[in-house]
């Protein structure tokens, strides 16, 4: 279990230092995996840090229940001048395994990374990908309760992002993810609850489904807004507009009730929910063409 109290983090800089969370609180039950969701610049990989360990926050706490482990493909720790192998070897004892241990990881990255003979070569001669293979093996190498991933299986080749995701998969069961990705099908496939983040709070959804389906609505209502009138006669026509198809719907809505029509019915209740939608966007853009003239 991790629990997130009070959390607050911003980072200074010369525009300012607006928050990038603010006061999120949730609790991430044990063996339960999920999905951080928002637009970019929401503080999806600032919360993933600071719940690995990585980052301080400015007020609140993360309190781990938990064996966490770093971000899953985190390569920014290996050691240039020294040879992949070196490398997997000093974080295998860092990790304080056994010489046996030790052996096992470097063999489960040595077949996993499938670089070859490079595997013994500096890590400064390394391509982006070839370095990606090899972080992303070692930071699997070892069983955590909580494995965090930022965009992990976005890296490589697509026979390596299938890789990677088999071996995400290999782990439900054994432990949980908390993960943020731009496929919502990687999302949806290895993730059961997820955060919705939005200007500095954090909306927990029991069900990632949900969470996506909160964040295009809101992707839709800031869509159709841009789309909305920006004149005050204009906003003022469309507003009549939309009551006048909201009025027309829930006339459908009063006939669909009266002839009993179950499928009518449910058509018609959704029509005057996305009517009723329409004319407040359409009250609230005109609201703010009068207060701006």
């Amino acid at each position: 279990m991790i629990e997130i109290k009070h959390l607050y983090k911003r980072y200074h800089n010369h525009h300012g230092s607006d928050w990038v969370l603010k006061d999120v609180n949730f609790t991430i039950p044990m063996g339960v995996s999920v999905g951080l969701i928002g637009a970019n610049g929401a503080g999806k990989s600032t919360l993933l840090r600071l719940i690995a360990g990585m980052d301080t926050p400015e007020r609140g706490e993360v309190i781990r229940h938990s064996r966490v482990s770093w971000p899953v493909g985190l390569s920014g720790g290996m050691q240039g001048n020294m040879t992949g192998r070196q490398n997997v070897k000093f974080v295998a004892r860092v990790q304080g395994s056994n010489p046996e241990e030790v052996k096992r990881v470097i063999k489960f990255v040595e077949e996993f990374a499938e670089i070859g003979p490079a595997f013994d070569e500096p890590i400064r001669t390394y391509s982006s990908g070839m370095k990606s293979r090899i972080s992303f093996g070692l930071s699997l190498a070892f069983d955590f309760d909580v494995y965090i991933s930022d965009e992990a299986t976005a890296v490589g080749d697509r026979a390596f992002k299938a890789k990677a995701k088999e071996l995400f998969e290999s782990k439900t069961g054994q432990a949980s993810l908390i993960m943020v990705s731009h496929s919502e099908g990687i999302l949806k496939d290895l993730c059961q609850a997820g955060v919705y983040l939005k200007k500095g709070s954090a909306f927990w959804y029991d069900d990632i489904n949900d969470a996506i389906a909160a964040y295009h609505a809101d992707v839709d209502k800031k869509q159709r807004q841009s789309e909305l009138p920006s004149d005050v006669v204009g906003a003022r026509k469309y507003l009549q507009a939309c009551h006048a198809d909201l009025k027309a719907a829930q006339e459908i809505l009063a006939d669909a009730k009266e002839q009993e029509d179950k499928e009518a019915l449910a058509a018609a209740k959704n029509a005057v929910k996305e009517a009723s939608s329409r004319a407040r966007e359409a009250r609230e853009n005109l609201e703010l063409r009068q207060s701006t003239r």
